[in-house]
């Protein structure tokens, strides 16, 4: 393990010089605002889904809502309508949060405390976690940072000597990743607080079963608030352009996350990150994705371009549908699927 992390930071540097190389040689022959601007009007009369309702705001949320972003990884931006108003960050969080204690506590961090195989079930799935019947330290786990168990137990594991402390990095890490402050929605840290009572019946059940170690009440009031971070179409481009670029925000430069710990987030977002629509969606697109029932997806596609779209109304699995539609046909048009390299003959 040893000779890895020496290997991996020989070459993160490099790493992050060819992401700008490749980025460079996809513009040449592409026009992204002409791709952004054809998915809004596409996408932007239909009318499919509905906001979610088991958090009391988020219905309050105006369905017309739709913002679409793309920040490529040498920070240029094109954007097609509103990209401004905030919505609740939601399970998107749950990336960001699961970064910074990778960051912290290594690639394998997460892997041996929590796992990174999909559950097969919902986010809010308790039955997911009987379903693994296993309990920390009888054998490798097998929950996923990215529902509701494991990111409550992911959230639990940021260090911090208080709980201002934990929160202070999970914010900061999201703060580094948009390149901007960002503050909690308290409309929705109150809504979403007083009807969580499923949350807090998982948390409880993860200290039980031992992949919360820490005081799980604290755990799940920080999920929520992270949760309930106001985040807008560009924020969300950025922060996925941020993982795009090997962990270095395009926008401010900064190296927010070291390079060789940038795949396996992606890679747990490939696996997970539409809920039970996750191969679905890997197998229609190639992006490693993370939904949120605020209406927000992030996509990545690797060494190129984050995409970002805002649209309150969401399908049976979660996710939302106008930005599951207007992220396709983006992908599609700038060769963003990982998956589908060319090969000189």
């Amino acid at each position: 393990m040893q000779g890895w992390n020496r290997f991996t930071r020989m070459t993160s540097a490099m790493t992050v010089a060819a992401v700008a190389l490749a980025a460079a040689a996809l513009w040449a022959d592409a026009d992204p605002q002409a791709a952004v601007n054809a998915a809004f009007a596409k996408f932007k009369t239909l009318n499919e889904g509905k906001n979610a309702d088991y958090i009391p705001a988020l219905a309050k949320v105006d369905p017309n809502l739709f913002g679409v972003a793309v920040v490529t990884v040498d920070g240029k931006v094109y954007t097609a309508g509103d990209v401004a108003t905030e919505v609740s960050i939601q399970s998107i969080s749950k990336v960001f949060t699961m970064a910074q204690v990778i960051e912290e506590q290594g690639v394998e961090s997460i892997e041996k405390r929590i796992g990174v195989d999909a559950t097969g079930g919902r986010f809010n799935s308790i039955i997911a976690v009987e379903a693994v019947r296993t309990v920390v330290g009888s054998g490798a786990p097998e929950m996923n940072a990215l529902v509701n168990p494991g990111a409550i137990s992911a959230t639990s594991m940021v260090k911090g000597a208080s709980a201002d402390e934990v929160w202070k990095r999970i914010i900061g890490i999201h703060d580094e990743f948009a390149g901007r402050p960002l503050a909690v929605l308290q409309d929705v840290y109150k809504s979403e607080s007083d009807s969580n009572e499923r949350n807090q019946a998982i948390g409880a059940l993860m200290f039980a079963y031992g992949y919360i170690k820490t005081d799980w009440r604290q755990a799940v009031d920080l999920y929520t608030r992270q949760c309930s971070i106001g985040v807008n179409a560009k924020d969300l481009a950025t922060m996925a352009a941020t993982l795009a670029g090997m962990g270095r925000n395009p926008t401010t430069g900064k190296q927010v996350m070291d390079a060789a710990k940038v795949p396996p987030v992606l890679a747990v977002m490939a696996t997970a990150g539409l809920y039970d629509d996750s191969g679905k969606w890997l197998y229609h697109t190639g992006l490693p994705a993370k939904s949120g029932v605020g209406g927000g997806i992030i996509a990545v596609s690797p060494g190129k371009f984050g995409i970002a779209v805002v649209s309150p109304p969401l399908d049976a699995a979660g996710n939302s549908v106008r930005a599951q539609k207007a992220i396709a046909d983006i992908s599609n048009a700038l060769r963003g699927n990982p998956f589908a390299a060319t090969v000189d003959r």
